[in-house]
């Protein structure tokens, strides 16, 4: 039959499931009718050699405000999508990239941390998934909504000479999470084939050398302001005038002091990995993902029995707190590192405390690989210490972190008193 208005609503009905009516005029032109009584036009036709059915769309429903389907205009959309076909277009992939292309960064971000893994397999650490975000949130706020394939080389140069402004390390890292997901976009969105991204408009900065140099950091607390910096931790810990939110944050950081842990491995600490009768807390997975048993120092003691007395029912984190996030552990001691930064009389950060731990360690001249164990760094340069050297449990340096938490404190003294005075210092 020839497919018109009359002759489609004049279709029998069918029992159950549905029934196929070809046009004899346009082949691959039908309708199909459904026992619910719905009429359906579609198109079905070769594209790259796959047999492909496009439905049209429902007879009678609107196509726009003032126009509904109808048999003529159906008859005209077929035309032009057989045509596609003919010329190796297929429709199915076209629609496919038509919602792709509209794919937000936001979207991509959404994906990529839930689905991406470390090079091991593993998840993602908490401290990567907090930097994507915040990236997103903050470097890329007014990109969020924008579709991933609307991002041009010429708005990453821009904003990237924008953010290096504020900060150069922050943009890199800005744009290197960036890079990482629209490489992950490219991949992930291929509509017939086809990536929604021709190439990483990030590609950029390394085609106009943009990247800012990567300058070690190298902050710490000056060794003649440990004492002052100690003095204030221990004020801030015991006095009630403190918010408790504040002295905990002050007994992370005193942590990360006696240690040279790494912010994550202290904020996500739990008691079960504390133990007292042994002098020892452990981490089951640090940065390296080997598991490590450290040696604690008195006053590190001192400390975590002060904290053990605050614990919180059910919160199983050493430094817990509840922030906006739900989380139950500390995420930030800014308030703190704020006042020990203008003790150091330049800004630090709370990895700068790791390399303050190792620069007492040289000042007491405790052996470098000793230091690099403390602190859980990776040693790859030394066969003996690699191979032959027991780096699972630690305890057996506790003479060490006891030599660096003595000092520690002995500065704090001398900085309590104006007139006492280190009598090697003297000598010399």
């Amino acid at each position: 039959m020839k497919i018109t208005k009359s002759k489609v609503e004049a279709l029998t009905i069918p029992a159950f499931g549905s029934t196929l009516h070809w046009d004899d005029d346009l082949p691959g032109f039908g309708v199909r009718v459904w026992a619910s009584g719905k009429r359906s036009y579609i198109v079905q036709d070769r594209a790259k050699g796959k047999e492909r059915r496009v439905t049209i769309g429902q007879h009678g429903k609107p196509l726009n405000e003032t126009e509904t389907l109808t048999a003529d205009k159906a008859r005209k959309m077929a035309m032009g999508l057989i045509s596609s076909f003919s010329e190796g277009v297929d429709p199915v992939d076209e629609k496919k990239r038509k919602e792709t292309i509209t794919v937000t960064l936001d979207d991509v971000a959404d994906v990529y941390l839930k689905e991406r893994k470390t090079k091991k397999g593993g998840e993602l650490t908490p401290r990567t998934k907090a930097d994507i975000q915040r990236h997103i949130d903050y470097s890329f706020a007014d990109w969020k909504e924008k579709p991933v394939a609307s991002i041009t080389r010429d708005m990453c140069s821009e904003r990237f000479s924008e953010l290096s402004e504020k900060g150069p390390t922050q943009a890199n890292q800005a744009f290197r999470i960036l890079r990482s997901l629209l490489n992950f976009a490219r991949e992930a969105y291929r509509p017939g084939g086809i990536p929604i991204l021709l190439e990483n408009p990030v590609a950029v900065l390394s085609g106009k050398k943009m990247w800012n140099p990567n300058n070690a950091r190298n902050g710490r607390i000056p060794l003649d302001k440990v004492g002052a910096s100690w003095n204030l931790l221990q004020d801030r810990r015991t006095s009630e005038a403190v918010l408790a939110s504040s002295k905990t944050g002050a007994d992370i950081v005193l942590f990360l002091l006696l240690t040279g842990c790494r912010w994550s491995e202290a904020a996500q600490l739990t008691w079960p990995q504390v133990k007292f009768e042994g002098a020892t807390f452990h981490l089951p997975d640090p940065k390296n993902h080997l598991p490590v048993t450290f040696p604690m120092s008195a006053p590190l003691i001192e400390m975590l029995v002060a904290r053990k007395g605050k614990k919180i029912k059910g919160n199983p984190y050493v430094f817990n707190a509840r922030n906006k996030e739900g989380k139950k552990y500390l995420d930030n001691a800014a308030p703190t590192m704020e006042k020990i930064s203008k003790i150091a009389g330049m800004h630090l950060t709370p990895h700068d405390l790791r390399r303050t731990f190792i620069s007492i360690g040289i000042k007491l001249k405790i052996e470098m690989w000793k230091l690099k164990l403390l602190t859980n760094h990776v040693i790859q340069d030394d066969v003996t210490i690699t191979n032959y050297t027991e780096k699972s449990d630690l305890t057996y340096l506790s003479g060490e972190a006891e030599q660096i938490a003595a000092w520690i404190m002995e500065q704090g003294k001398i900085a309590a008193g104006a007139n006492i005075i280190p009598l090697r210092e003297v000598a010399a």
